[in-house]
Parts: structure tokens; C-alpha cells; sequence
């Protein structure tokens, strides 16, 4: 039996170095030296713009009486003689993502009652109430506008100290209590960080995770006008039923606005990543 050299069926491996492995199986010697040179023959110096590096062969099945029946796997790899690594981050370096698919919110009024269809009713019947049932208002929930971003920030070990870390800690869920990234005092939530350093005694690699929602003025809900509040404080709107035109039941008329702070503020400069 001739000594034959295939390759394998699942073909070329290319990895993201630039780098690649092609199997072969050869059979019909039990000898290393015959099975190298007959794959030596058979892979290609050139693969695209890869250069051939080294080639082996490893025993699969090898029987020194019946050299027909002798298996090998032999392998070729490959690499491309200019490609150079990219360099790691060095410290100081940072990367950014974002996120403007919104979040969700539950509301009780509408901007505006737009139609109003039936025996006697008006647009202004529910003063923008959303789904009046069984005295109570269900509402729905809507997309409101939320910015969310990342950065990765590669920081020196003696500014990541123990005390920076309980910094991160205490800073979590809290709002800017001053003009961050753009953003107005209250706009800005600290969703908080993750980090690890890179080697003993080297630099922090720290992702920083945020979310943005606009501070509004000038809120009109009901009759009640000029309401004020802050991208990351809650309003809730208080009703009295009471009667309304032609309606014989009694509908929820907007009587008072709140607006609650949720979050507390932090200063955050302390995470020494700009402002």
C-alpha cells in the first residue's frame, strides 16, 4: 500500500492572530521520518498571504508488523509574516460604548387626548387620564428617552487604592451633584464599576457604567403648570374624582403634583476619569 497523505475534512483553521493550523491523515508507514516527508510533499508553503512555520506528525495507530494499517495526524501550521499584534492598552488609555434604547416608564396622564369617540364624549372628558376603569386610572408604560454609556478607564495602582475602591462602592446609585460628561447636575446615574488589575504591582483595568436621563421644566399636567424636576427624581400625580360635564360618573381630575427624590447625590470627580 502507497503511503498517502489527505487533509482532514474540516479544513484550514485561521485564528484571530493571523495565525492557522491544517490537519492531515496519512497512512500506509509506520515510520515518523516517511510520514514528515510525505507531508512535507503534500501542504502548501503558501496559504493566502500565510507562510508555512513548522509541520508534525503524531502517531494516531501505528503497527510496526502491518505498516498498511499505520495512522498519523499530521499538522501544518501557518502565520502571516506581517502581521504585528495590537500593542495592549497602556495606562491612561480609555474606551467608550453607549446605549440610546431608552427605558421604560409607567405613566397615568398623556401629553395630549388626541380623539374621542362616542355618544356625548370629548377629548377633555378624563383630563388625559390613560384608562379610566372601575375608579382607579391603569395607565401604561412607555419608552422614555435614557442615554446609558461605558467607559474603560486603565488607571495606575496608587490611585486604585483600597480607599478609591470604597469610593466606587459609596458612589453607586447616586446622581452628579455637579455637570458630568455633558450632562447637568441630577441627569447622570452612577450604575457602577467593575475592575481587575492587569499583574501584581501594574495598572487597573475599570469598566464605569452610567445612565442619563434629561432634567424637564416647565411640566404641564392637568391644570396645575410649571412643574420642575430633575432626570432621576419621580413625579406622581394626585386625583380627585369628581363630575365633568356630561359624564355621570365621577373622573379623576389631576389635583396635585409631587416630584421625590429617589437618589442621593455624590460628587464625581472622586472616580478621576474627567468630568
Amino acid at each position: 500500500m502507497p503511503v498517502t497523505c489527505e487533509p482532514k475534512y474540516k479544513g484550514l483553521t485561521i485564528t484571530k492572530d493571523q495565525s492557522a493550523e491544517q490537519q492531515y491523515v496519512i497512512r500506509g508507514t509506520a515510520d515518523y521520518d516517511d510520514a514528515l516527508a510525505i507531508l512535507d510533499a503534500t501542504a502548501p508553503m503558501f496559504v493566502g498571504t500565510m507562510v508555512r512555520q513548522s509541520i508534525d506528525a503524531d502517531e494516531d495507530h501505528v503497527d510496526e508488523i502491518n505498516p498498511d494499517t499505520c495512522i498519523w495526524v499530521g499538522t501544518a501550521r501557518y502565520s502571516n509574516p506581517s502581521f504585528t499584534p495590537p500593542s495592549p492598552p497602556a495606562t491612561g488609555d480609555s474606551f467608550f460604548s453607549f446605549d440610546t434604547s431608552g427605558g421604560t416608564q409607567h405613566i397615568t396622564v398623556s401629553r395630549q387626548t388626541v380623539g374621542a369617540y362616542g355618544t356625548d364624549a370629548s377629548v377633555d372628558d378624563y383630563k388625559k387620564a390613560i384608562g379610566w376603569e372601575n375608579d382607579s386610572i391603569q395607565g401604561t408604560d412607555i419608552t422614555v428617552p435614557v442615554y446609558t454609556w461605558a467607559e474603560t478607564h486603565y488607571l495606575s495602582d496608587s490611585i486604585v487604592t483600597l480607599g478609591y475602591r470604597g469610593s466606587l462602592f459609596a458612589l453607586t446609585g447616586r446622581t452628579n451633584i455637579a455637570s458630568f460628561k455633558g450632562m447637568a447636575a441630577g441627569e447622570c446615574l452612577f450604575l457602577g464599576a467593575a475592575g481587575s488589575q492587569r499583574g501584581s504591582g501594574e495598572d487597573w483595568e475599570i469598566n464605569f457604567r452610567f445612565a442619563g436621563s434629561q432634567n424637564r421644566s416647565g411640566i404641564t399636567i392637568g391644570s396645575i403648570t410649571g412643574i420642575a424636576k430633575k432626570g432621576w427624581e419621580y413625579m406622581w400625580v394626585a386625583y380627585k374624582n369628581e363630575k365633568h360635564g356630561t359624564l355621570k360618573e365621577l373622573v379623576p381630575v389631576p389635583k396635585r403634583v409631587y416630584v421625590e427624590k429617589v437618589y442621593e447625590e455624590g460628587d464625581f470627580s472622586i472616580l478621576e476619569i474627567g468630568t
